[in-house]
């Protein structure tokens, strides 16, 4: 078997990984944007279904994980291909985090809705999923094309989701301290933004292995973190 030929059975398996990882960020998408309208409209139905549909984010990324093992193992990738490899990997974790966060602004639904409304901000926190899901949509397109200038993009828009957070997060800070009643439906709301915010991270995460890819090394000027406020636990 010559050179020419193990190459392009590499290639054609790293398609085949690449086609899983393309089919989860579609699911993905779907999720982020399925989650935040089941808490708009408080459609309990549709969260739900997020819910159970992340079980089948999670075994692409099993089913990922294993053609990537196996690619490892039989054609024993070097350089270029290798670092092709482990990106695959990183790329489809990020996913799996994302798909997490999901499921877990779906679990928040049925509460909010037994709970005072907080006028706006259902609409806000979709607006800001919106956001997340445009980011992952061009990340996976930077991706498939290897366009670090589209993924450098992305990493710079993450700013703009720190911003939407950090924005909320003082406004159901003001409603709690004028109103108790509105404590609690505020602090799921706020877990809410903060497990979006988070997604918005994982996102940039997969556009610095974008960059890593193509150039063999992560961004110089690593994003900073504009997310001021105290670190609370998404309770996932």
């Amino acid at each position: 078997m010559n050179d020419q030929h193990i190459q392009s059975v590499f290639d054609r398996d790293l398609e085949s990984i690449q086609a899983l990882i393309m089919k989860m960020g579609g699911l993905v998408e779907s999720a982020i944007l399925d989650s935040a309208k089941s808490l708009e409209q408080f459609d309990v139905e549709l969260a739900d279904a997020v819910r159970k549909n992340d079980k089948a984010i999670d075994a692409l990324e099993e089913q990922v994980n294993e053609e990537a093992a196996r690619l490892i193992a039989l054609r024993a990738p070097i350089a270029s291909d290798l670092r092709t490899v482990l990106t695959v990997l990183k790329v489809s974790a990020n996913l799996e985090r994302c798909g997490d966060y999901s499921k877990n602004i779906a679990k928040r639904t049925p509460v909010l809705a037994q709970t005072p409304a907080i006028e706006g901000a259902p609409a806000a926190l979709r607006r800001m999923s919106r956001e997340v899901q445009l980011m992952l949509n061009d990340a996976l397109d930077a991706y498939i094309q290897r366009d670090e200038t589209l993924a450098l993009q992305v990493i710079l828009r993450d700013e703009d989701v720190d911003q939407m957070y950090n924005t909320l997060f003082r406004e159901f800070l003001t409603y709690m301290m004028e109103d108790p009643r509105k404590i609690t439906p505020c602090m799921h709301l706020h877990f809410i933004a903060k497990n979006i915010e988070r997604m918005g991270d994982h996102v940039t995460s997969i556009a610095e292995q974008v960059v890593y890819l193509v150039t063999g090394s992560l961004p110089d000027d690593q994003r900073q973190n504009h997310d001021k406020t105290p670190y609370v636990s998404e309770g996932i």
